[in-house]
C-alpha cells in the first residue's frame, strides 16, 4: 500500500537526567535554545511544518558527547593505508560478503542490468559501511544531527541542512523522525545514506512504493547502484591500476586531488614511463596516487571510477578499501 506523506512526530516527556550523566546544561533541552528556536521558525516557514510539533521533537533530542568524540577523530584522518586496511579487509568481512551476494544474487544481477554498476563494488560498499547490514548504527538520527548541527561549530551549517532534510524525509516516507536510527553522523540503513542522499538517490526496487534502505536489501542495493550511476560510474571500466613504481613522476603530481586530472600525455611529460600507459586510451584522465602500505609505498593510477567511489565518501583510503574488498569478493564469489 502506498504511504501518504505526512508528519509523524512522536513526542515524549523528556528523559530525566541524573547526576551521573554528563550532559552540558545548554544542550539538555534543545527546544529552549535560541538557535534551535530560530531553526524551528525557519523550517516552519520554508517547509510548512507545525512549530509545536518541532518543539516537541527537540525536547526529546539529546546531546551525545560520544558523537562529538567520534566525528573529531575519524579513521580517515588518523590512519595511513597500512592501518586503515586492517579495519575493512578481513577474512570475516570477505566470508560474509560472499554469502550475502549468493543470497541476493538475482537482485545484484537486476541492479547491474539497470544501472551498469559492478555488483562487487556495490557489495563492498555494503560490507565497509555496515558489514552487510549487521551494523547500521544505534544512534537516534535526531540526536546525532541535533548534536552536530548545534554543538559542532566546524560543520554546523552542513548538519543543519541535513537536519532539515531529515524532517522532510520523515514526512515523505511516513516515518517517525525520533525513531530513525543511524550512525554518529546521521547516516542510515544498509548503505549509510545521510538524509539528503536518501532523498536524492535512494530508490524503491521491490515495487512496494516505499524506499526502505533500513530493512530491504533490494532497495539498499539499488540505491547504491543509482548513487554511483548518477555520479558518473562507467560500466565495465577499470577503477585502479597498480604500478610497480612511479618514482620518476614528479612528487608534486601525487595525491593532489581526488578527481582524475592528468592525461596520458601529461603523465608521460611528468616523468612516467610510457610503457605503463601503452594500453590506456589517450582521452582518459588519470590520478597518480601513493599509499603507505605494509611493505612500503604503493603506487596506483586512479581512473574515473575511483573518483566516483570517493563521491560516496570523500577519502582515497575509503575508496581504496572499497576497491580492494571488491576484488577479493569478486575472486571469492566466482570460484
Amino acid at each position: 500500500m502506498k504511504h501518504k506523506p505526512r508528519i509523524m512526530f512522536q513526542v515524549f516527556l523528556p528523559l530525566l537526567v541524573t547526576a551521573s550523566v554528563m550532559i552540558p546544561i545548554a544542550s539538555a533541552d534543545y527546544s529552549e535554545r535560541p538557535e534551535v528556536q530560530q531553526f524551528i521558525s525557519e523550517l516552519s516557514a520554508s517547509d510548512d511544518f507545525d512549530a509545536q510539533a518541532l518543539i516537541g521533537v527537540f525536547r526529546e533530542a539529546r546531546y551525545k558527547q560520544s558523537i562529538i568524540d567520534a566525528i573529531s577523530r575519524p579513521a580517515e584522518r588518523v590512519l595511513k593505508w597500512d592501518g586503515y586496511q586492517d579495519i575493512f579487509l578481513t577474512d570475516r568481512r570477505l566470508r560474509q560478503g560472499i554469502a550475502f551476494e549468493a543470497t541476493h544474487r538475482e537482485l545484484f544481477a537486476k541492479a547491474e542490468r539497470r544501472w551498469g554498476v559492478d555488483r562487487w563494488t556495490i557489495l563492498a560498499i555494503l560490507g565497509v559501511e555496515t558489514s552487510y547490514g549487521r551494523n547500521k548504527g544505534s544512534y537516534r538520527v535526531i540526536d546525532a544531527l541535533s548534536t552536530l548541527a548545534f554543538d559542532y561549530p566546524p560543520r554546523s551549517k552542513f548538519f543543519k541542512k541535513e537536519l532539515r532534510e531529515l524532517f522532510i524525509l520523515a514526512r515523505e516516507q511516513d516515518k517517525s523522525v525520533v525513531d530513525l536510527l543511524g550512525s554518529y553522523a546521521g547516516a542510515m540503513g544498509y548503505g549509510q545514506f545521510i538524509p539528503s542522499s536518501y532523498r536524492a538517490y535512494a530508490v524503491d526496487f521491490n515495487g512496494d512504493a516505499f524506499i526502505d534502505i533500513w530493512d530491504e536489501p533490494a532497495d539498499a542495493i539499488a540505491s547504491i547502484a543509482n548513487y554511483l550511476s548518477v555520479h558518473g560510474w562507467k560500466p565495465s571500466k577499470p577503477v585502479l591500476r597498480e604500478v610497480a613504481s612511479i618514482k620518476d613522476l614528479s612528487p608534486a603530481l601525487l595525491n593532489k586531488q581526488l578527481k582524475p586530472h592528468l592525461s596520458v600525455a601529461a603523465l608521460i611529460e611528468g616523468g612516467l614511463d610510457p610503457a605503463l600507459l601503452s594500453d590506456v586510451e589517450s582521452d582518459v584522465l588519470l590520478n597518480p596516487l601513493k599509499f603507505e602500505g605494509k611493505a612500503g609505498p604503493e603506487y596506483w593510477l586512479g581512473y574515473p571510477n575511483f573518483y566516483v567511489i570517493t563521491r560516496y565518501n570523500h577519502s582515497r583510503l575509503y575508496a581504496m578499501a572499497i576497491y580492494q574488498l571488491s576484488e577479493q569478493l569478486r575472486k571469492g564469489g566466482t570460484q
